[in-house]
């Protein structure tokens, strides 16, 4: 009784705070999550090493062959795969968000924020902002690299319309890990949920190779794979073709994940006993 009592208080207050006070709670708690990172930089090690690694791996390992099969070489591979990669950071860096979600509820802080008259809104919302504060430090340590091993931005407006729209579809997954976050048990469980989730969905795209090399069966899945649209829409701006379809299939892909998982994290972040 008291539990529910409580847990009512708590939604009642959340209803009546103003536009104005969630914002400031929402910044207040970007910087609470910004500090921790500065005082933990090893939680960057993966933003830092990820976009070199990867890059690194598939241009000298995949890049000749698969260039080949492009009509090139190499260098067409690297101007192949960095747009389809800036699609991957937004996928493989949204699970940390809830890995971290499900750190901060084992370690109390959570329980200490309900405890709290804030926007129960606002904790979420400051963990979307902080991790895609960490994508775009993914993505341009990415862009360094590319251009280090041969890529050629020929669109710079394009470029950052690419990186806007991967952010927009980074945030609608984030929303899917805020979830699992709260109902799973633990860090762990978070990160493996995560990996069954990603590989398929990375591996069966067009971030890598081109999806008319797969066998049929594949080739339709990565037709319905909200990556594939996102690569193809970001190599697109970036080095000019067609865009419109897969721009706006990404666009209501993000729209419609985030309408359907936003209000379930919130909720379920609500009512966590």
């Amino acid at each position: 009784m008291s539990a529910t009592t409580a847990t009512t208080a708590v939604t009642d207050s959340d209803v009546r705070i103003p536009l104005r006070g969630h914002l400031r709670h929402t910044g207040a708690l970007i910087r609470r999550n910004l500090l921790w990172i500065r005082q933990d930089p090893e939680s960057m090690f993966d933003a830092l090493l990820m976009p070199v690694v990867f890059t690194l791996l598939f241009v000298y390992v995949f890049g000749g062959s698969i260039g080949q099969a492009l009509g090139g070489g190499q260098g067409r591979y690297v101007q192949y795969v960095i747009p389809g990669m800036i699609a991957m950071m937004s996928m493989t860096l949204s699970q940390g968000v809830g890995t971290g979600f499900s750190q901060d509820f084992n370690s109390g802080v959570m329980d200490r924020f309900r405890s709290l008259p804030i926007g129960r809104g606002s904790v979420l919302f400051a963990k979307i902002a902080v991790e895609l504060t960490r994508m775009l430090f993914a993505t341009t340590v990415l862009m360094v690299v590319a251009v280090l091993v041969g890529f050629h931005i020929h669109h710079w407006a394009g470029l950052f319309a690419a990186v806007g729209l991967s952010a927009l579809f980074a945030s609608s997954i984030m929303w899917v890990f805020l979830t699992l976050g709260v109902i799973l048990k633990n860090a762990q469980s978070v990160q493996a949920m995560g990996f069954l989730v990603l590989f398929p969905l990375q591996f069966g795209s067009s971030i890598f190779a081109p999806p008319k090399s797969m066998p049929g069966w594949l080739q339709h899945f990565t037709d319905y794979n909200p990556l594939s649209t996102l690569a193809d829409a970001a190599r697109g701006l970036m080095d000019g073709g067609p865009v419109a379809h897969p721009l706006w299939v990404t666009v209501a892909w993000s729209v419609g994940i985030t309408a359907v998982m936003g209000p379930v994290a919130i909720h379920k972040f609500r009512t966590k006993s």
